[in-house]
């Protein structure tokens, strides 16, 4: 698992993402870089590293169910991820 200062510090850079989406639209549409340049390095929404919703492992990450593959392998396995069934042939 994860550091808690690491998945806390990627929580609040998508807070920051979020609060800051409007406001960087409207300044690319005018075409504002000076303003740009001034917000927050972590609004940036570039700077977002997708993790684990369970353990924050940022290696592995499967976007479809936002999960690492060692999580979704387990979840797959008990049954709690509906529509998955382990296939052989």
């Amino acid at each position: 698992m994860a550091k808690k200062s690491i998945i806390a510090r990627e929580k609040k850079r998508e807070k920051m993402v979020a609060k800051y989406a409007e406001l960087r639209k409207k300044l690319k549409e005018e075409g504002n870089y000076e303003a740009l340049d001034k917000l927050p390095r972590n609004a940036l929404p570039v700077r977002l590293h997708n993790r684990c919703k369970l353990t924050g492992r940022p290696k592995g990450y499967m976007r479809k169910f936002g999960l690492c593959r060692v999580k979704f392998r387990e979840m797959a396995l008990e049954g709690k991820i509906p529509g998955v069934t382990k296939s052989s042939w």
